[in-house]
């Protein structure tokens, strides 16, 4: 089975590669960063000037035009069609409950600073209870909920200052 790509430029311009399109593309290094394409009988110098592999971003010179290129692969393609974000670079404001249940425990209270993966609170839903830990380090704004109040999937619970 072959692996494909999707490459996006901040143009809005989209390109769907696979492996068989990435052998066709006629490309000789001539530095470490740099590249001399032939596409369609038309010479191209390509020069990688900034990578972030883990984001898989990439800042490529081509002919004296700065493009950023992003790159999903196969498993990228699948997170996007099934509507998950990666939240790498996400901020969370809010915690809402993703399922009905009732609220065992308050661990924070509004003003209190707290540090990524500090539980926050405890909500017991299906029998089973689940902790809620901070996603990032902030400042608790608000608290929706007390202790032993059911709530519905949805509903806020935290809310952090921004």
């Amino acid at each position: 089975m072959q692996k494909s790509y999707t490459l996006s430029v901040h143009t809005g311009a989209t390109f769907e590669l696979d492996e068989s399109s990435l052998q066709q593309l006629d490309a000789v290094a001539t530095g470490h960063h740099s590249f001399h394409v032939l596409k369609n009988n038309r010479s191209y110098t390509a020069e990688i000037i900034a990578a972030d592999f883990v984001a898989k971003k990439y800042t490529i010179k081509v002919n004296n035009n700065t493009y950023e290129v992003s790159i999903a692969d196969e498993l990228d393609q699948l997170i996007s069609r099934m509507g998950i974000e990666r939240g790498r670079h996400k901020v969370v404001n809010a915690i809402k409950a993703p399922m009905p249940g009732l609220i065992l425990e308050i661990n924070v209270q509004v003003g209190d600073a707290v540090q990524e993966n500090d539980p926050l609170l405890i909500l017991e839903a299906m029998k089973m209870e689940n902790s809620f830990l901070s996603p990032r380090e902030g400042k608790i704004k608000s608290i929706a909920v007390v202790k032993g109040q059911a709530v519905d999937k949805g509903q806020l619970l935290i809310e952090f200052e921004s």
